[in-house]
């Protein structure tokens, strides 16, 4: 059966009850697909014997990567894909040799991560050529609920595919490129959304729940409250070291009477307030699972921790708090204080960033009394 075969012709061609249909494109002659029971297959018949040949499986292959690989066999190119001929190899083979090489040429860090990712999302147990589109993205959709780790995931899979076609091991990556665009970092909780999250804060045990509490209170990033220490604490005042911040500059920032009283209160652990629970030298380093532990009565929309940062800088506009002062807290040097300003403007804010704080705090209070 002969047919123009465009993407919306193949996707709308239907499987049959039994055996098996083939419909010959109009356009590159010898080139087909080829639909049974359970699936469609680009095939391609080529050379003097009409030899048949499985170009892929749709809609893993696309009908235009399709096409080109068979035409590399109607010209007779040598080096044509040939996927009988290369052997068969699991998925988790094929991610065992990826890790294997990402850790000869990558920073720890990056492969701690890439094992991390790929061994707790994607566990497929079939042959890496089996592996269709459509199971990668049920795995990343079903993470949509943390959309950090939905991208890491992404991203971790992506690399380990196109090194995979890269060695030898498939022929083409069944991952789609990153289309969407990322969004603007402008999420902000509402007073509902913010009441339920620190709500579940004051409920939820350590080390988890007290580090979310602390990072309403104070807007401080998830890493410089995971890696607190006792040490740091100076009377009302945390002084985080030249260095360890973002910005490497020291921060010393006033810590309002909630989160002061919530250190005073966590268990004896050392030096580190929120050690690993593997490591009481490390700082704290399960994020992904607590919180989605965390969020899941939860009716809101999805966060990031980073977007209560984002919020108590809204809500400090809001309760007329001085830009320059927010600035300070969240210890910003790209903003109102910075170039020629931030070498002359050596004032340290601590009165102001300790007056602001105190007044977020008492509207914490009352947003979760009301």
């Amino acid at each position: 059966m002969r047919l123009r075969l465009t993407d919306i012709a193949v996707r709308k061609l239907s499987l049959p009850e039994r055996g098996q249909v083939t419909y010959w494109d109009e356009t590159t002659p010898g080139f087909g697909i080829r639909c049974s029971q359970k699936s469609k297959s680009f095939v391609v018949m080529f050379g003097e014997r009409r030899r048949l040949k499985t170009v892929g499986r749709y809609p893993a292959l696309s009908l235009a990567e399709a096409r080109k690989a068979a035409r590399c066999f109607l010209v007779g190119v040598e080096n044509a894909p040939n996927t009988a001929e290369v052997p068969s190899v699991t998925f988790t083979e094929a991610k065992k040799a990826f890790l294997k090489d990402c850790a000869a040429r990558n920073k720890p860090r990056t492969v701690s991560d890439y094992t991390r990712l790929l061994n707790r999302h994607f566990t497929f147990k079939t042959d890496i050529r089996a592996i269709t589109r459509q199971q990668v993205m049920k795995v990343v959709s079903s993470l949509s609920g943390t959309p950090s780790e939905q991208t890491h995931a992404y991203v971790a899979i992506r690399v380990m595919i196109n090194w995979c076609v890269k060695h030898g091991y498939l022929d083409y990556s069944p991952v789609p490129s990153m289309t969407r665009t990322a969004s603007s970092r402008d999420r902000v909780l509402d007073e509902n959304e913010l009441k339920a999250v620190y709500q579940r804060s004051l409920e939820y045990s350590y080390p988890y729940g007290p580090m979310v509490q602390l990072m309403v209170l104070t807007g401080q990033r998830r890493s410089e409250i995971a890696a607190l220490r006792r040490s740091w604490v100076e009377e009302d005042m945390v002084v985080f070291p030249q260095g360890f911040t973002k910005n490497k500059r020291e921060h010393r920032l006033p810590l309002p009477p909630t989160a002061l009283t919530l250190i005073h209160n966590l268990p004896e652990t050392g030096d580190l307030l929120f050690p690993s629970r593997t490591n009481p030298e490390s700082s704290f380093n399960g994020w992904g699972k607590c919180k989605a532990r965390f969020d899941e009565p939860l009716d809101i929309e999805p966060y990031t921790l980073h977007d209560l940062r984002r919020t108590l800088s809204s809500n400090m506009a809001m309760l007329g708090v001085p830009i320059q002062v927010t600035e300070k807290i969240l210890n910003h040097i790209s903003g109102t204080i910075s170039g020629v300003a931030a070498v002359y403007n050596r004032y340290s804010y601590r009165d102001e960033m300790k007056a602001a704080l105190e007044k977020y705090d008492r509207y914490l209070a009352k947003l979760i009394a009301a």
